[in-house]
């Protein structure tokens, strides 16, 4: 599937990450995931769909991949393929990530799957990254409206949907937010941890879903739902008893495989 247009969030260079000097490159990890590594100039990756089927919607897509990569085909363009078929445009966010060494992908893969190593990663590098993420997240908001009449997209139909760590730059966007950065709504797939705090007065519509077997997307998206319910905010969760963590678009050949579906019904729905 071949972009449109690749957009630089900050033409002049990230602020924050000036001093970077890793280098950003597309591997594979030992399973045949194809990601993306390194990333230091976020970038929006454009996917429009067919003029006849277009609906004036667009979601900004933050594939995950623990911050340390991102899972760009079936979290990424395999997503956007589907919501082009529907009519909806696509904005693949590569945002920021944590550095990782010539040796990867065996050193972040196992950091990824030791839970003791994954948590010092959390707990001390990621800390600095995070407000980096939300800036990301926010300018990619901030573009989308600013081009909006140049799509044909409603600058009122633009929301954000993440998976994992994706997820859990989307669930930050749907928490802070200027008036030009708001998302106008939010999907956060299996997010990955977050700092439990309010919901804002102003939050948008949320849609949270993940598989009852994955400890690492449960306590949080309870978290956001509770926040959102106890604000008087529109908010949908999905539970699915199996499906893992990070499946995406991946067919399992269990319910989880249509939870884009059930995403696609949801923004329907907002529309009414």
């Amino acid at each position: 599937m071949k972009p449109s247009e690749i957009i630089p969030l900050y033409p002049n260079g990230a602020p924050g990450s000036e001093g970077w000097t890793q280098q950003e490159e597309e591997t594979r990890l030992p399973d045949g995931l194809k990601v993306v590594r390194n990333v230091v100039q976020p970038t929006l990756t454009v996917f429009l769909p067919d003029p006849a089927l277009a609906t004036g919607e667009s979601v900004i897509v933050c594939p995950g991949g623990a911050w340390i990569f991102l899972a760009v085909e079936h979290e990424g363009t395999e997503v956007a393929r589907w919501l082009n078929s529907k009519g909806v445009a696509v904005f693949m966010l590569k945002y920021r990530l944590l550095a990782t060494d010539d040796d990867f992908p065996s050193s972040g893969w196992a950091k990824l799957h030791d839970h003791e190593k994954f948590e010092d990663l959390f707990q001390g590098l990621l800390k600095p990254l995070i407000p980096l993420l939300l800036s990301d997240a926010q300018q990619a908001v901030r573009i989308v409206r600013s081009r909006a009449a140049e799509w044909g997209l409603s600058p009122q139909q633009i929301g954000m949907l993440g998976f994992s760590a994706g997820g859990m730059v989307t669930a930050n966007l749907a928490l802070q937010y200027e008036t030009d950065s708001r998302p106008d709504f939010a999907a956060v797939i299996y997010g990955a941890p977050n700092a439990e705090q309010p919901a804002p007065a102003s939050a948008p519509p949320l849609f949270l879903l993940y598989a009852q077997d994955d400890e690492m997307a449960n306590g949080v998206s309870m978290k956001l739902y509770s926040a959102w319910k106890a604000g008087g905010h529109s908010v949908e969760m999905h539970i699915y008893a199996k499906g893992g963590h990070g499946f995406g678009m991946n067919k399992q050949n269990l319910p989880c495989d249509h939870w884009i579906e059930r995403l696609y019904e949801w923004l329907k729905a907002l529309d009414k």
